[in-house]
């Protein structure tokens, strides 16, 4: 039956057939569902909508089973059980239709929970199109028409049963058909699908990966006089994809051009400048329109957010972009996160876009509810600053043993067969960079700077009372960075002459390698903890499995947790991380100790191995301080020969 009604369907739809008879393949398809009560004229501007747009449409009126024509013929409204199947034949249908074509589905669609399984699984963009009209008018054509099984003492059911959607193009009836027609391609043809406000590095980036997808993007910067000015215009005519790509330097107009729901994505820094946007776009905006945060804000603002424009009708979700400018073009991963719902709007559009894995599947993946994607993103931040600082360290102790930077980049090339990652690759490079006969890194100044990620994530892992310490002490070893003038001071007040480090590459290899499965767990637990304490249910595998690329943590490791946190979330607990660790901590305590000695700086080496050495002491030394805290605060403490949890006091003079 299925397969006949698509025949007749391309017929009535006159779409263009290649030489063997297949429907022409669009570059992006997208299924348009329209959606209403019984007898708004669903079918009628569903074909004529199909002529205009030369693309099939598909009556979901013939796809009820008998039984339930049966039983509307006979007057008796469906029940939810009733419409599944038949919501599950149509959703069947639009998957397969996508990979062939856009097409047009008519189908009332009267509840919210109709519309989630019409849309699951389908990768397309879905455009609702919600065709209104009063009660009255609606029953006169119900009456007025013929041969159809729809009783019209049922349509007081289905406008009880109705769920107005608020992401749809809304339509009135009253219109004639082809004003009807005629409004909603104004709306599909004349308007665009996304809007990217702020062109920034990120922005810009963004905005060309959307237009390589075959997007059509609306594109807004700010015109400030004498400064930035046609800052879009200018970045449109600079790159070929964007030829149909909008531009504005005008908010009001920027917001009309974009399609209702309109998804706006905010990528400018992060902190006030995003209240002050969201502000400027307020009175612009409709009930039922999205807003993207894709820049590095703090979860909790994220949520204040979210709350803030839940109560003007606003949907707004939290994404985390990691990649860089490289990344954001060709394919970054990304982690959104808001109301499931919201998020299954935008989500064609961010899948789209995002690297993929080996199996080609997208590296985006819904997080969680409120602020959990900007908090996986904080963390993936506070990953990569021990990230960094480790190979920095290992660079500093590779040069301490006689070789240049050519050398060091040569040594950590033939490190990539068992740890390859992007930042080792990078730092490769960084090392090779010459300019005048120098290599580069010897004129760059010696401080290093940071965004803020770095420290919430320090804030953070605090907060929740989680030990992510490498994450901390890789920013602290930033801070230090900056006191240039009081090292260069201190060097040499306090200068003695410390013996060169007796290590081997070998050792320095596996201390390193030791160190990032330390981070890793670290980070990880801290994801672990903050979902369990908001109640995100966030996917462990999954963030590891969108971490595998487009991202600036993507390595080799990072594979290998996608199966490994399947199964136990702890990662420390798992057996072959448990055979690594045993082959690795030996090294990782030589280099370590050998550092010491040398007057060589390794902090986040040396976290990791005194971490290590706490997680694995069953016997700690807080029982000293749980007394020190009992002796002068009187904070009481429990007993180890008192399995009750009974808490103690003592008089300690």
């Amino acid at each position: 039956m299925i397969q006949s009604l698509e025949q007749r369907s391309l017929s009535q739809a006159k779409i263009t057939l290649d030489p063997i008879g297949t429907p022409m393949t669009p570059q992006k398809s997208t299924i348009y569902f329209i959606m209403g009560v019984s007898g708004v004229g669903k079918s009628t501007i569903g074909a004529m909508l199909s002529e205009a747009l030369k693309i099939p449409f598909f009556d979901g009126d013939d796809y009820h089973p008998t039984a339930n024509v049966e039983k509307m013929t006979n007057g008796q409204p469906l029940n939810d059980d009733d419409r599944y199947d038949w919501l599950l034949a149509l959703n069947t249908l639009a998957q397969t239709q996508e990979k062939r074509n856009s097409c047009i589905i008519v189908c009332s669609a009267l509840k919210e929970n109709y519309r989630e399984i019409l849309s699951n699984g389908v990768a397309s963009p879905i455009q609702w199109i919600h065709l209104v009209g009063a009660f009255e008018l609606v029953l006169d054509r119900i009456d007025a028409r013929q041969n159809h099984f729809m009783p019209s003492n049922l349509l007081k059911s289905q406008f009880d049963t109705l769920e107005p959607p608020a992401n749809a193009i809304e339509i009135d009836i009253s219109l004639p058909p082809k004003e009807i027609v005629q409004q909603i391609m104004n709306e599909l043809t004349s308007k665009t699908e996304f809007g990217l406000f702020g062109l920034g590095v990120m922005g810009k980036s963004l905005s060309r990966n959307l237009a390589n997808n075959n997007f059509k993007i609306s594109l807004y910067n700010r015109h400030v006089p004498n400064t930035e000015e046609n800052v879009a215009l200018h970045f449109k005519n600079a790159h070929p994809e964007l030829s149909n790509a909008l531009p504005f330097d005008n908010i009001e107009t920027f917001v009309a051009s974009i399609q209702t729901p309109r998804k706006i994505m905010l990528m400018v820094n992060a902190g006030k400048t995003i209240d002050y946007v969201i502000e400027d776009l307020l009175p612009h905006l409709e009930v039922g329109d999205i807003l993207i945060d894709g820049g590095n804000s703090n979860y909790k603002k994220t949520k204040q957010r979210s709350e803030y424009l839940a109560s003007k009708g606003i949907h707004f979700i939290g994404v985390g972009v990691s990649g860089g400018e490289e990344g954001a073009l060709n394919g970054p991963s990304i982690m959104p996160s808001g109301l499931k719902k919201t998020y299954n709007t935008v989500a064609p559009f961010f899948e789209a876009i995002a690297a993929k894995d080996k199996n080609q599947l997208p590296c985006c993946t819904y997080i969680g509810p409120e602020g959990s994607g900007h908090f996986v993103k904080m963390v993936h931040n506070g990953i990569e600053y021990a990230e960094m600082q480790l190979l920095a360290e290992v660079v500093v102790i590779l040069k301490e043993l006689g070789n240049n930077p050519d050398e060091i980049a040569t040594l950590l090339e033939s490190w990539k067969v068992s740890a390859s990652s992007y930042l080792l690759e990078i730092t490769i490079d960084i090392l090779r960079k010459k300019e005048e006969g120098d290599w580069l890194l010897h004129k760059i100044m010696d401080k290093a700077g940071n965004k803020g990620t770095g420290n919430w994530a320090t804030i953070a892992t605090a907060e929740l009372g989680t030990p992510s310490s490498l994450i901390a002490t890789a920013l602290f070893a930033r801070y230090t960075s900056f006191y240039k003038e009081d090292r260069v001071r201190f060097q040499k007040l306090y200068e003695t002459e410390a013996s060169a480090p007796k290590l081997s590459v070998d050792e320095v290899f596996k201390a390193y390698q030791f160190a990032r499965i330390i981070n890793h767990f670290q980070g990880i637990k801290l994801i672990t903890e903050a979902s369990k304490s908001f109640d995100w249910y966030i996917n462990l595998s999954e963030v590891a499995r969108i971490w595998t690329n487009g991202c600036i943590i993507r390595s080799a490791l990072m594979e290998d947790l996608v199966e490994i946190l399947k199964d136990d979330d702890t990662m420390l607990a798992n057996q072959y991380i448990v055979q690594q660790i045993d082959a690795l901590k030996s090294e990782a305590r030589t280099t370590v100790a050998q550092c010491v000695l040398a007057e060589i700086p390794v902090p986040c080496l040396s976290e990791a191995i005194n971490f290590f050495h706490s997680l694995t002491t069953a016997k700690s030394s807080a029982n000293i301080i749980q007394a020190q805290r009992d002796y002068f605060g009187a904070h009481t403490y429990q007993r180890v020969d008192d399995t009750t949890g009974k808490m103690y006091h003592t008089n300690w003079k």
